[in-house]
């Protein structure tokens, strides 16, 4: 009855799969089992149980639990492919404008990250019957809390596929300026076009009620942001000349980057799926640190090889820099243009279910499909309108990791780990967790007023250019 995704086990029937997130990501993709409902997955309205909160009952399959079989190998994998994706492609950005010096604010957060995954599943650990991030909130500070964290989980997907859907622009768009491609529709540019086109294709998966059958889409995830870190090596092989200096420290630009440099870190919402995959949660920890360790050294290394390539005219996606004649420019701008594409089904997958259980059960399966289709679909189009009004990368991914991610990466699992384990947590980790939480504090404040000041300039000068 069970079927493995990405080394995660799922069901086979309409279930919300375990998801990586990719350049994605990233995540997303990825991302996650918001357990709006239960501690397990909705299904055929006959099939019922009984949540542990005892809110109301809500139709489930509880009769095959969770199989937990994933090695330490597989709960790797799925790690990185959570974490790696979009903020990948801005790091080199973010070295170039910050210094290089600013590699150490991509290290400390890469610590303070992995920190703060080992602190979930301390608490999934404290008390088996959580399963998701949002049980970890509820029992911590009861439904406010659980409403809390779902609320920063969903702020944070539909910001990120704003950011998705505006990336897939920026690459498409570059895709194709080499061809004598001639299209008008409803005056629309040839680059809004396309990105209608593209976002119109990926639309019928909004409607798929068993996304198991599509979730291998987002096992690509690690495999494509490789495919981007070869890319740009090879461009320096190819003749692209590393000989740009990197500046020391540009500290007034620090708050503008945080931002950039923490949505590379974003998965947390997930990793109580892996945990509780895991046949031996006990080694979460050094999942934790392997995979961390491994998407730090890639966020580094790129970040420097990007900044050494291109110097002051390095693109806050490194892809619109490379050399557009070379063919592993042409991988890479495809690679980032399949990546949203493939992900939209399962980001919209939490609201999907949220959506489907708020419905009155009088309301047959077919129905339940259109109006969840349906909700999909219009909300991807003003995604899609959002972000070809609003198409400012940078300033989207920054705004959406300084005000979202910093949030549910270091500020909430704090807060959960002191509340949880109150009267337990010794005075030197109760100094660590909160000095983790007023600096993550500090630095979301100061990146959230940067970035919006950015992004509004920037929409000021766009319009007086008009």
């Amino acid at each position: 009855m069970w079927r493995s995704v990405g080394n995660l086990d799922l069901p086979e029937s309409e279930c919300l799969p375990h998801k990586n997130q990719v350049a994605s990501e990233g995540n997303d993709m990825r991302k996650l089992d918001m357990n709006v409902s239960c501690s397990s997955c909705v299904e055929e309205e006959h099939k019922s149980c009984k949540c542990d909160s005892g809110d109301k009952e809500i139709n489930m399959k509880d009769d095959h639990p969770t199989k937990a079989n994933s090695s330490f190998t597989h709960a790797v994998i799925n790690m990185i492919g959570m974490l790696i994706g979009l903020g990948q492609l801005s790091t080199p950005y973010g070295l170039e404008n910050g210094g290089w010096v600013s590699a150490f604010l991509i290290v400390g957060l890469g610590i303070a990250s992995a920190y703060s995954t080992h602190l979930i599943g301390k608490c999934l650990d404290k008390n088996p019957k959580l399963r998701s991030y949002t049980d970890i909130g509820d029992q911590a500070f009861g439904r406010k809390g659980k409403i809390l964290a779902a609320t920063f989980i969903y702020l944070e997907i539909f910001m990120s596929l704003v950011s998705y859907t505006i990336s897939l622009h920026d690459n498409l768009n570059r895709a194709f300026s080499g061809s004598k491609l001639s299209v008008s529709l409803l005056g629309l540019p040839k680059s809004h076009l396309l990105t209608l086109v593209a976002v119109l294709v990926a639309l019928p998966s909004l409607w798929l009620r068993n996304l198991s059958s599509i979730s291998f889409l987002s096992t690509g995830g690690i495999l494509m942001s490789m495919l981007i870190f070869i890319s740009v090596a090879i461009t320096a092989v190819l003749g692209v000349k590393a000989n740009h200096s990197i500046p020391i420290l540009q500290i007034q630009k620090i708050p503008d980057i945080s931002g950039l440099y923490i949505f590379g870190y974003a998965g947390h919402i997930v990793f109580p799926n892996i945990y509780k995959a895991m046949k031996d949660p006990a080694k979460f920890t050094k999942v934790a640190i392997v995979s961390f360790a491994t998407v730090t050294t890639l966020y580094v290394a790129l970040a420097f090889m990007g900044a050494k390539l291109y110097g002051p005219a390095v693109n806050a996606q490194i892809t619109l820099s490379m050399p557009p004649h070379l063919l592993v420019t042409k991988l890479a701008l495809w690679a980032t243009v399949l990546t949203p594409m493939t992900k939209y089904a399962l980001e919209f997958a939490p609201f999907a279910i949220q959506l489907e259980h708020n419905l009155p059960n009088s309301l047959g399966s077919r129905t339940r499909r259109i109006i969840r289709g349906s909700v999909g679909s219009i909300l991807l189009l003003l995604i899609l309108a959002l972000a070809l009004t609003v198409p400012y990368f940078h300033h989207i991914l920054g705004l959406t990791g300084s005000l979202v991610s910093v949030t549910i990466c270091i500020i909430m699992p704090c807060t959960f780990y002191i509340k949880i384990f109150q009267g337990e947590v010794q005075k030197p980790f109760f100094i660590l967790n909160l000095g983790l939480i007023i600096l993550a504090y500090l630095l979301g404040v100061v990146g959230t007023v940067s970035s919006s000041k950015a992004l509004i300039q920037t929409m000021k000068a766009a319009t007086h250019h008009v």
